[in-house]
């Protein structure tokens, strides 16, 4: 049986504004196993980024409990929850969010940067997950002399370069056409296998959904059912 590396414990959210309440998350709880390709699905505003976040330790539950590689990780102090996702946590967002100023491999370098991973040793290991992602003669041009797919194909390398036990991504082909969309998913998926590195997905398209192994559906903040593409 696959080791699980993040598990939500009754996860609850709930956002305040003046008066107003809104109950983002409603006692979710999930196991995302080790290899594992999973899909959150569901309509706009049903919970699935809010439950990402908190996921990957960007945002905090108002109950329930995060564990990541069996440690308790929602209930850590900020540093320390940072610390934690640097070596076990990777993200791809719909925007790629590199730095312009920095060129695709100083911009997959800086994980390493930030766990001061000798400069020699980063730009190595960086040039040579480019180089897989298929942008080895890319390496020295900045984000705004790359294609959108190009881009987020860097932004895949930066979350995967401290080789993250969980990889999540927030509707990471969002802002691609179709065919380029493919592409970095094939990618992901490539990965994952290579890296056995978990990926968990959020996503409104369907295509992307039936390529993984299990769905998740949120509605309204309630984990409403877990199936199997056919």
């Amino acid at each position: 049986m696959n080791e699980v590396v993040l598990k939500a414990v009754g996860l609850s959210k709930t956002y305040r504004e003046g008066v107003i309440e809104t109950e983002v998350l409603k006692s979710v709880s999930l196991e995302v196993p080790a290899n594992a390709r999973m899909a959150i699905v569901g309509s706009s505003g049903s919970g699935k980024s809010t439950l990402l976040h908190i996921l990957g330790g960007l945002d905090v539950p108002c109950k329930g409990e995060v564990l990541l590689k069996g440690r308790p990780f929602s209930s850590l102090g900020e540093g320390a929850r940072c610390r934690l996702r640097n070596r076990h946590v990777g993200f791809v967002y719909q925007f790629h969010h590199l730095l312009p100023e920095l060129s695709a491999l100083e911009n997959v370098m800086m994980p390493l940067i930030i766990r001061r991973t000798p400069l020699i040793e980063a730009r190595h290991q960086a040039a040579e997950l480019l180089g897989r992602v298929g942008l080895d003669k890319r390496l020295d041009h900045r984000p705004a002399e790359l294609s959108g797919g190009e881009r987020q194909r860097v932004a895949v390398a930066r979350a995967l370069i401290s080789h993250p036990s969980c990889l999540l991504a927030d509707e990471p082909t969002g802002n691609l056409d179709s065919h380029t969309a493919h592409q970095v998913l094939d990618l992901m998926l490539e990965l994952n296998e290579q890296l056995q590195t978990a990926l968990l997905i959020v996503t409104h398209d369907p295509e992307i959904a039936a390529r993984v192994d299990r769905v998740i559906r949120l509605k309204d903040g309630v984990l409403e059912e877990a199936s199997c593409p056919s």
